[in-house]
């Protein structure tokens, strides 16, 4: 069964996988339309509906419909309450992922199993496993969470030549700036493509930022419009379903903007109407700090690639549908004398996911015909199998599934590499400032997999017990201020025996690989006595609340 790759997207998502050619296909459900609105409509206690009808009741039933989900995963607190139920983010997620496999089989008539499912390259260590969680809940095997840029890059790298599907066609090397602007995020990635590698070098983004904030500020601007000409009427910002409406109409007036230099709103609220004309240059003015805000990400992404010995890019690949706008393409220009170009802005993302998750599919195959026959160890990479080995196999796993031998053997041989979007560390005590602050292990931008140790020092003589808070980068810049991070998860090493001195050693190492998920484990080396620590769901969810969401999702029904 082929493993599907799926655009989680904050407005809008997309489902894809590859055809018999090795060539990525999204797939449309019966709306015919290749992407599907992240909003979903909480009709009744046991119905919802996902999509553009969803999307077209936000202004008649607001309260019940839930749209920008995207931006809540890994957020512990938040919750969407409909009909008295509470909803969790990767619970809301899961039900447009479900409507995505629906939709998928609906084109092809089979229902996906398995999924690699993509995160914008900011996203931390919760907000990951708060989508793999969305994956499970919705009932696939979720094999991977992969970057939007990588993905993007794999699309393009795919299809750079004319289509062809050898991506070591084409330049022997090119560095490529992914510039990923979407519906509520942003991210900012330099990508090296080369001897059928893929090597990201550098990862700066603010997954609270995309075109939804540039269709809040148009909202605002309408509304003060449709006052001023309508002093007696309510404000519609005022009034959620009023609210609701000059959203979408703003929305809108953006997309049209992109092709037209004027466009005119019409406002209607609390019986009165105002039409109020728009024009490029006014929506660009009042967003100029939304857009500014990109291109300096976009600036420090550049920087740091240079620090990593790569100071210029060959290529500009615009992502995201609000990448459309035509001051994005003008202001990189303008500001990084950068030569952008739109790549595939709706669709890339999820291609890039389903060439990946054929990649991954086929290296599995691959890899247990070749531990069948001994030649590979149970855990070992490909890369530890004899040349004449790996031959073999993939020219029994291409006769096997019918699949040409060129398209198993590029599967095996590309190579993604990815790096770090935050840094990670844990609480200790500095000796020379008597306080406690993050020691910080893993750095942004350190390249995966990455396996590092630190050593720290109990407190006193006779500790028998030591707790182990691990934390995450929150900002732009490693803090040494404890307010500044966030605590992802927080373990004890309880039952140490007395009889060891102040400053017992404790070894601490942290594990990610790929998919940016972190494992650690702490060590009282003395006492031998281990820690290990994940940050699971329950960082996220406690265990009962994610047996109660899973039983509420088993009774909800899709409504056509």
């Amino acid at each position: 069964m082929a493993v599907h790759g799926i655009d989680l997207g904050t407005t809008n998502s997309a489902i894809a996988r590859t055809g018999p050619d090795g060539r990525p296909q999204v797939l449309a459900g019966m709306s015919g339309k290749p992407t599907t609105p992240s909003v979903v409509l909480f009709a009744s206690p046991g119905e919802h509906v996902v999509g553009e009808g969803a999307r077209r009741e936000a202004r008649l039933d607001p309260e019940h419909v839930c749209a920008l989900v995207k931006r809540r995963m890994g957020d512990a607190q938040w919750r969407f309450v409909a009909h008295g139920k509470p909803w969790s983010a990767p619970a809301v997620s899961s039900l447009i992922l479900r409507s995505l496999v629906a939709d998928a089989g609906f084109a092809t008539g089979e229902t996906p199993g398995a999924a690699v499912i993509t995160v914008p390259a900011w996203f931390g260590d919760e907000e990951r496993r708060a989508t793999v969680l969305a994956g499970t809940y919705a009932g696939l095997d979720v094999v991977d969470v992969l970057s939007e840029p990588i993905a993007a890059a794999l699309a393009y790298g795919f299809g750079r030549l004319d289509g062809s599907p050898e991506l070591a066609k084409g330049p022997a090397h090119e560095t490529v700036l992914v510039y990923d602007l979407g519906g509520g995020t942003f991210d900012a990635t330099v990508i090296e493509l080369a001897d059928r590698r893929i090597s990201v070098l550098a990862v700066e983004g603010d997954h609270q930022l995309g075109g939804a904030d540039w269709d809040e500020r148009v909202a605002l601007h309408l509304a003060r419009r449709f006052c001023a000409e309508n002093p007696d009427a309510e404000d519609p910002l005022d009034d959620s379903a009023g609210a609701q409406a000059l959203v979408l109409a703003a929305e809108r007036a953006k997309h049209q903007l992109s092709d037209v230099e004027r466009t005119d709103v019409v406002v209607t609220h609390d019986g009165a109407r105002a039409t109020v004309t728009l024009t490029r240059d006014e929506l660009e003015e009042m967003t100029a700090p939304l857009l500014r805000r990109t291109v300096d990400l976009t600036r420090a992404c550049l920087v740091e690639a240079t620090r990593r010995g790569v100071p210029r890019v060959d290529r500009v690949l615009l992502v995201g549908g609000s990448s459309r706008m035509p001051a994005v393409a003008d202001a990189l220009l303008t500001e990084l004398d950068l030569d952008a170009r739109l790549h595939d802005p709706d669709l890339a993302v999820a291609r890039g996911a389903a060439l990946y998750g054929e990649k991954k599919e086929l290296e599995r195959m691959v890899a247990a015909d070749l531990r069948t026959r001994g030649r590979l160890r149970d855990g070992a990479p490909l890369e530890d199998a004899a040349d004449a080995d790996l031959d073999g196999a993939c020219r029994r796993v291409a006769d096997a599934y019918a699949v040409p031998l060129a398209q198993v053997r590029r599967a095996v041989e590309i190579r993604v590499d990815t790096v770090v979007s935050r840094g990670f560390g844990v609480l200790a005590v500095n000796s020379a400032a008597g306080r406690l602050e993050p020691t910080w292990l893993v750095h942004r931008n350190d390249r995966l997999p990455i396996r590092t140790s630190r050593s720290f020092g109990t407190m006193r003589a006779d500790q028998s017990e030591i707790q182990v808070t691990v934390v995450e980068q929150q900002g732009q810049a490693e803090s040494s201020r404890p307010e500044d991070a966030k605590v992802l998860v927080v373990g004890d090493i309880t039952g140490i025996p007395p009889g060891y001195d102040e400053g017992a050693e404790v070894r601490v190492t942290f594990e990610m690989g790929f998919d940016g998920v972190l494992h650690v484990t702490a060590f009282h080396v003395d006492a031998d006595i281990p820690l290990t620590l994940t940050a699971t769901t329950g960082a996220t969810l406690s265990q009962a609340e994610v047996a109660r969401e899973r039983d509420q999702l088993g009774k909800q029904r899709r409504r056509g």
